[in-house]
């Protein structure tokens, strides 16, 4: 198949799926999600997705509808289905179908997946980012659906030529609207604290563990924004982009100043994916 959705235990085509009226997704965003990628018909990272997955639900108070295992097996069943090597694998759960009110109905949750393909990011492509303050509410650790704040910062980032945007809390940096931000200084690959401020990445987890593995230090705490301008490199991580790199900020050249440092850990995710799906060179 080209791609395909599920919902509520009914699959098909994803043009093809349909969604109850009522959702409380609709209405409110009321639900979480995970996502990772697929090569060779193999899931990336998928315990550490679920684990997450589970978490947010659980700080949200609702009951996903399947246990981890259950929904591991059927991600598994339906990435065999779908046609093309590469992939994306998205999942979420919604609190559940019921009449518009504020309060949690006393409804079952319903759970949704959509894969469709999509290659991995290239890690030779060099990103344009852009500053804008950080609006958002004080739950980023949770991966709920309500993501209109990144959704605007995103489009104002289009529309100046910026592939990603970075957020900032007065002059402190957390995240990009749909990615983390790190960056490399002195040799110190430094990345802010995993708290309420941001969400804590699965690709920040695995940068973090390859930089201890090929001994670069590891420095979890809150940087500037100035500190970012003045970084020799400036890396956006995410479940498809395991370590890309910016060129410029705001209209002003950035990073570039430790190509061989991020060449190395780029290399080194990049062998860690081929060969958690069976595709190592």
């Amino acid at each position: 198949m080209e791609n395909l959705g599920y919902y509520d235990g009914k699959y098909d085509l994803i043009e093809n799926m349909s969604i109850p009226f009522d959702d409380r997704s609709h209405y409110y965003g009321d639900g979480v999600y995970d996502a990772t990628c697929a090569g060779n018909h193999v899931i990336f990272n998928l315990d550490e997705h679920m684990d997450r997955f589970f978490n947010s639900a659980a700080l949200v108070g609702i009951r996903i509808p399947k246990t981890k295992e259950e929904i591991k097996a059927l991600l598994n069943e339906m990435v065999q289905k779908v046609d093309a090597n590469e992939v994306f694998v998205y999942w979420q759960v919604t609190r559940g179908v019921a009449e518009r009110s504020h309060p949690y109905p006393d409804v079952p949750a319903k759970f949704w997946i959509m894969i469709r393909p999509n290659p991995i990011g290239d890690p030779s492509k060099k990103l344009k980012l852009m500053t804008i303050e950080d609006t958002r509410f004080l739950h980023c650790n949770i991966k709920t659906l309500n993501l209109l704040v990144n959704v605007m910062a995103s489009e104002k980032g289009k529309e100046n030529g910026c592939q990603e945007i970075v957020f900032h809390r007065g002059d402190v940096v957390t995240e990009c609207a749909h990615s983390n931000l790190s960056i490399i200084k002195d040799g110190v690959f430094m990345t802010h604290p995993a708290d309420h401020y941001i969400l804590p990445g699965i690709s920040r987890i695995h940068l973090i563990r390859m930089c201890k593995r090929i001994w670069v230090p590891v420095d979890e705490t809150e940087f500037t924004v100035d500190d970012m301008m003045q970084a020799d490199e400036i890396i956006v991580s995410s479940s498809s982009n395991f370590c890309l790199s910016a060129c410029e900020i705001d209209g002003k050249p950035a990073g570039g100043k430790a190509p061989e440092l991020l060449k190395t850990l780029q290399d080194a995710l990049l062998e860690e994916y081929l060969n958690a799906t069976g595709q190592k060179k």
